[in-house]
């Protein structure tokens, strides 16, 4: 824990002009006195503050009455701004607590925060204890506000809060934040991540196969007697669909005839610190946060998003060691274990290249197959991002979360996520430019190609969008909810 202060400080009041989330009226600290305090300051792109949600909601569960968390936005991007944004991030990432979107970053200063995420504590008085930074730190802000409310002076005996919970949820739709996809000759996989499920539809979107009973778990089964946590990035092979588990940090096996699900890799609790080992046993190996994932012959790359490293698993040895990256979060290109991604989170692979969709540093990074070197197609730093065509030198994304390859063409498709833009690369030359569209994206998160066909999950407004290339014309895929009550 960090202490903040020689001396107990009292913690300032919040600003009158912030926009508050899931509540019916702004929070008075003052009022919340015999309660022990969580800020939790961070901006909901960064896989590690959604870690940190997680172990909130734990404590949150925990404590009830006895403890009050509060989240402050604080966006890093530009299209983090909105307090439109905010909203759609606080339902995809089921944020059940107060949230302050925070655009100038006014309390951050205010509290001193230099570094996201973190939590300040403040105890039952209303003053400052500490802070803690990163992620993995539940089982320590458990003893601590333990201690603290252990100590009150003044216990909430009265429960009856100063406001009440107010929730603005997303409207009925067969799909709930799809994620990522994947398109065959037969079929569409669409990760219904904000359902926890994957389904798998018919190219005119009549749902076939059903993996995941709609609610979070860690559970191998069949068909919907499985559940998933968040399930991303999916790789297709000789009948078996591989999917990145991202939630339970995991990766899972399903077999599109059986609809046997299984787990291949991961045990479901989040590695801490950047793998380093090779691991002749996979499901005893604690992964952090797979979202991505690519296939070439027997060997499944996975994007480990959490630890900023590419991984790959040996499906014939059934082994699981680094591929490239040092875990350090920054963009470093150079020989394997000394480049660096920042939240790598999608693969694609286009002749002996392994291209990189690198979120948090907008970029699109490129590793070489056989000799795992690692350089920068498109971007410059974890402070350089834009909206901007060109060459690669020049072209600039914002938080891209996906990359697709178009082996014929030789060229590579991106969702520019926070641009809600779709890009396009030309291998050769990379050149980018912008795809027009008439159908509004906002933050899509996935894409599919497959002959003429391009499919975009258009995340935020809950469809699959199929865009046929040769004529232009784009409709919404209908998913056919008809035997499957969604």
């Amino acid at each position: 824990m960090n202490v903040m202060a020689e001396k107990r400080t009292r913690a300032p009041e919040f600003p009158e002009h912030l926009t508050w989330f899931n509540v019916d009226s702004p929070i008075c600290l003052d009022k919340q006195q015999g309660r022990v305090i969580l800020l939790h300051f961070g901006s909901y792109c960064s896989i590690h503050c959604q870690h940190v949600i997680a172990e909130l909601t734990h404590l949150e569960n925990k404590y009830r009455q006895d403890l009050i968390v509060i989240g402050i936005h604080g966006p890093r991007f530009p299209g983090e701004l909105p307090d439109a944004h905010v909203q759609k991030a606080i339902n995809r990432n089921h944020i059940r607590h107060p949230v302050i979107n925070d655009p100038g970053l006014q309390l951050s200063r205010h509290y001193g925060v230099r570094g996201i995420p973190t939590t300040v504590l403040i105890d039952t008085d209303g003053f400052i204890v500490g802070a803690v930074t990163g992620d993995g730190k539940r089982n320590q802000l458990d003893k601590l506000i333990g201690r603290l409310l252990f100590r009150a002076e003044k216990p909430a005996t009265d429960h009856t809060r100063s406001y009440a919970l107010k929730f603005m949820p997303e409207p009925a739709r067969p799909l709930l934040f799809p994620g990522k996809i994947l398109a065959t000759d037969k079929h569409v996989f669409i990760a219904d991540s904000g359902h926890n499920r994957i389904l798998m539809t018919s190219p005119q979107g009549h749902v076939l196969h059903q993996f995941g009973n709609n609610n979070a778990g860690f559970v191998d089964g069949n068909g919907t007697g499985a559940a998933f946590n968040n399930p991303q990035g999916m790789a297709f092979a000789d009948e078996y669909l591989y999917v990145a588990d991202s939630g339970n940090h995991a990766i899972r096996r399903l077999h599109i005839h059986s609809n046997d699900v299984v787990t291949i890799a991961g045990t479901g609790t989040m590695q801490a610190i950047p793998i380093t080992a090779y691991s002749a046993n996979p499901l005893r190996v604690n992964l952090n946060s797979p979202s991505g994932l690519a296939i070439k012959g027997n060997e499944l790359f996975i994007a480990m998003t959490g630890s900023h490293q590419i991984w790959f698993l040996s499906l014939v040895t059934n082994t699981l060691q680094l591929f490239a990256g040092s875990g350090r979060e920054d963009l470093v290109d150079g020989a394997s274990g000394k480049a660096a991604f920042a939240q790598p989170s999608a693969l694609a692979i286009l002749g002996n290249t392994l291209y990189v969709a690198d979120a948090d540093s907008s970029a699109i990074r490129a590793v070489d197959l056989h000799t795992r070197h690692v350089s920068t197609v498109v971007g410059k730093g974890l402070r350089h991002y834009g909206n901007k065509d060109g060459s690669g030198t020049v072209a600039r994304f914002q938080y891209p979360l996906d990359i697709q390859a178009d082996q014929q063409h030789r060229q590579l498709w991106i969702a520019d996520t926070y641009n809600s833009k779709i890009r396009k690369i030309d291998a050769s030359n990379h050149l980018v430019s912008s795809m027009s569209l008439k159908h509004r994206l906002n933050e899509p998160a996935g894409l599919a190609f497959n002959g003429d066909t391009l499919y975009i999950a258009n995340t935020n407004h809950h469809e699959i969008i199929r865009i046929n290339l040769r004529n232009g014309t784009s409709t919404s895929l209908h998913v056919d909810d008809e035997n499957n009550g969604l």
